[in-house]
């Protein structure tokens, strides 16, 4: 794959920007090195050799509007360590502003490790200890002025399982415009929470500071108590979130404003890795808001990218161009 996107608007475009214009994507949230095995279907005991990219999440999501052609960004941190001078130079190779990535003393910059049983077992093994550097965040850190200028801002609920990455995550919220898309990945990952009880609540209060949220069933479950995905997107719905975002995986994804609703069929591949498929889902998402497009055609568009992404092993360097995800959508549409 090309390491850079293709299209004319993106080479016009600077990868670190240094003038006032806005981010179109401004994401925050996880960050570190993916180790992913290049044996599929062994577990880790058993693999000989791996391959290491950039990872986490909200990371991610910001590489993926890069390769659509945005201007984007990631607010988190990183241990001051080789792994951390790998994450600047892989975010500036990719299109991703790195401005706001600093470095945390002591801490190492976190790696994670999977296992690849395809179609639909990945088991992920986070090492963020004793603390991973991207909850190391201060609320008197935050870039507040590029918060609320950017035409996008993308969190996780990740932020809010560790106190002091919460204070600036409820900080960063504040600084927003309830007319400005302000969206909420439910991205519930267990392992960094005390219980789910406290993943709820800290997740409830927070829904009407933003205005789309994006989740499957577990997350949607966990944020709001509900899993049937039109129960669910009801209920977030009610909670002040004005569009409503439920991926049901091979039954494709449902989406819900107060006056609109739309369903969408998946689109089935060969799966080789699909940890990757919900952060290329995002960032195409994004992508579709900024160009003004109808629900419909968004998350036709998002359900693509993602479908790609399922078929490669990496996630930061899998996310797709524009051009990909239209050639894919052609061919299905041909086959009907």
């Amino acid at each position: 794959m090309a390491d850079a996107p293709s299209d004319a608007t993106s080479a016009e475009r600077p990868q670190r920007a240094d003038g006032p214009e806005p981010f179109d994507v401004l994401t925050i949230g996880r960050v570190g090195i993916d180790i992913y095995p290049h044996q599929i279907g062994v577990g880790l005991e058993d693999v000989e050799t791996f391959g290491k990219f950039l990872g986490g999440s909200a990371t991610n999501v910001a590489v993926a509007a890069a390769r659509h052609g945005h201007r984007s960004a990631v607010i988190t941190r990183t241990g001051d360590d080789p792994f951390g001078r790998f994450v600047h130079r892989e975010l500036r190779r990719l299109g991703v502003d790195d401005r706001f990535v600093t470095p945390v003393e002591g801490l190492p910059t976190p790696v994670t490790f999977c296992e690849m049983f395809p179609p639909d077992d990945f088991p992920l093994y986070f090492y963020r200890y004793p603390q991973a550097p991207d909850l190391v965040m201060r609320a008197d850190e935050m870039p507040l002025d590029a918060i609320a200028g950017a035409r996008i801002y993308w969190a996780t609920v990740t932020g809010l399982s560790h106190e002091e990455s919460r204070a600036a995550h409820h900080a960063a919220w504040a600084a927003r415009d309830r007319r400005a898309h302000t969206v909420l990945d439910l991205d519930y990952r267990p392992m960094f929470w005390p219980d789910e009880v406290t993943a709820t609540r800290e997740v409830e209060a927070v829904l009407d500071r933003c205005t789309v949220a994006v989740g499957n069933r577990e997350e949607c479950r966990v944020a709001v108590g509900e899993e049937d995905p039109e129960r669910a997107a009801d209920a977030l719905l009610e909670r002040g979130i004005e569009l409503a975002v439920v991926k049901r995986g091979p039954q494709g994804v449902l989406a819900k404003t107060r006056d609109e609703r739309v369903e969408v069929p998946p689109i089935l591949m060969d799966v080789v890795n699909g940890l990757g498929a919900g952060d290329a889902f995002g960032g195409a998402f994004c992508h579709g808001l900024l160009q003004g497009w109808g629900l419909e055609r968004i998350l036709r568009f998002a359900n693509a990218a993602g479908a790609l992404v399922v078929g490669r092993l990496e996630c930061s360097t899998a996310m797709p161009t524009p051009d990909e995800v239209e050639q894919l959508l052609a061919e299905r549409d041909g086959d009907r």
